[in-house]
């Protein structure tokens, strides 16, 4: 049978919920820098990391999304190459949001957003 175990399932819906709560953020700070201060020379680095910060999360959220439903689906096991690839997603996504985190917390005290 192709089923994850509950704690595998548990980590992928936790990675998924703090991913849309990035983007969330991120998209919050684009807009509060924007509303604040404009679009401008100072403030469209800043303006484009957030951008690029939700590109990055888009994509984890969606490759685990797509893993986890291909594994569910595969009977009567998943090949050890797809759960290879979710193992390493799981990895990959964990780095990317403490990267992320830093990064708007970073941007937050920069423009002093709260």
């Amino acid at each position: 049978m192709a089923k994850l175990p509950e704690q595998t399932l548990t980590t992928i819906f936790y990675l998924q919920r703090r991913l849309v709560e990035l983007i969330d953020e991120a998209k919050a700070t684009e807009f509060g820098i924007f509303e604040r201060f404009g679009e401008n020379e100072a403030t469209l680095p800043e303006l484009d990391q957030m951008q690029s910060s939700v590109e990055r999360l888009r994509m984890p959220y969606s490759r685990l999304h797509t893993l986890a439903l291909g594994i569910a689906e595969y009977q009567p096991l998943a090949p050890d190459a797809m759960l290879n690839l979710l193992a390493q997603t799981i990895q990959q996504t964990e780095a990317l949001i403490g990267a992320v985190e830093a990064s708007i917390s970073e941007t937050k005290q920069n423009w002093n957003l709260p």
